[in-house]
């Protein structure tokens, strides 16, 4: 057995093949997940006893709730996004008009004309913003939707705007998602104000990934349109979580010493930026069997 102390790092070296992972959300999504679920899985089977509840409070793109839904992993899953925009899908999507979308993105014959004229309506209905957040989503460059983004140019093969419209499998996942909105929550709202609601609760867990924003680090201000977050503030606020927790993060001295300071464990893990460079991120924790989740991923 490995015993792991609070500050003390194991390193996690095998990169996920994200293309091995079920792909559920709609999202390109800058920061996303995929390549976690493993882990995610480790850390939630190595509890107790099943979770009630599964709080993400910073969903963005939700492939670690959707996951946690889908393979039943908690009870339940609450989802917490502040952008209006990524919001709006989600509304859309648990809201019961799955079916609607799925059906919009099947019918829609994307090139740049049309791409323009809808991304000018004038409706300002919820089920438009959604769409329109779709396709504003699969049609910019790495999927950013935060102010200047740029749309795709040339895309993979030079299929342009194309190159990541895939109408068949969006509707799929759309439909996948609306089949299981049962077992989600979903709030627009501010994450922190989310997690106070829910640190009492002791079968209660938090999977929190903020936007890259702490140690002057400037890609969370370039990929996200909500990217203010008072770093140390959340370090305070997540001590007091009476249930488990495990929040991922940039691989950053100042991060490490926030951990340390407040007597987490960190792991670093593996992973692959979207250009395919070997990176790592930071895993940190409380009272979880490191052990298990490291055999696991041998």
């Amino acid at each position: 057995m490995v015993q792991v102390n609070s500050g003390d790092i194991i390193e996690l070296k095998r990169v996920v093949n994200v293309a091995s992972v079920p792909q559920r959300s709609p999202f390109r999504y800058p920061g996303g997940k995929t390549w976690l679920v493993p882990q995610i899985r480790a850390w939630l089977n190595s509890q107790p006893k099943r979770p009630s509840l599964l709080v993400e409070p910073f969903a963005g793109g939700g492939i670690i709730g959707l996951t946690v839904a889908f393979e039943k992993l908690a009870d339940r899953v609450l989802m917490v996004e502040l952008d209006e925009h990524i919001a709006s899908v989600w509304k859309v999507l648990l809201g019961g008009d799955a079916d609607w979308l799925a059906d919009r993105i099947l019918n829609f014959k994307m090139n740049q004309e049309s791409l323009e004229k809808e991304l000018s309506n004038n409706d300002k209905s919820l089920r438009q913003a959604a769409f329109n957040t779709i396709l504003r989503n699969r049609t910019s460059h790495g999927g950013i939707m935060a102010p200047g983004a740029g749309l795709i140019k040339y895309g993979e093969q030079g299929k342009g705007i194309k190159s990541r419209w895939y109408p068949q499998t969006l509707a799929r996942r759309i439909q996948n998602i609306g089949k299981i909105r049962d077992k989600i929550d979903f709030v627009h709202g501010d994450g922190l104000a989310v997690i106070r609601e829910y640190v009492e609760q002791p079968d209660a867990v938090f999977f929190i990934d903020p936007p890259y924003t702490a140690a002057g680090k400037k890609a969370g201000t370039r990929l996200y349109t909500h990217n203010g977050l008072d770093h140390r503030e959340l370090f305070s606020l997540v001590k007091t979580i009476r249930g488990d927790f495990l929040m991922t993060y940039d691989n950053a001295e100042a991060v490490r010493s926030m951990a340390e300071q407040h007597g987490f464990e960190i792991v670093e893990v593996a992973m692959q930026n979207t250009h395919h460079a070997n990176m790592s991120e930071l895993l940190i924790g409380k009272n979880l069997n490191w052990t298990r989740i490291k055999h696991s991923l041998l």
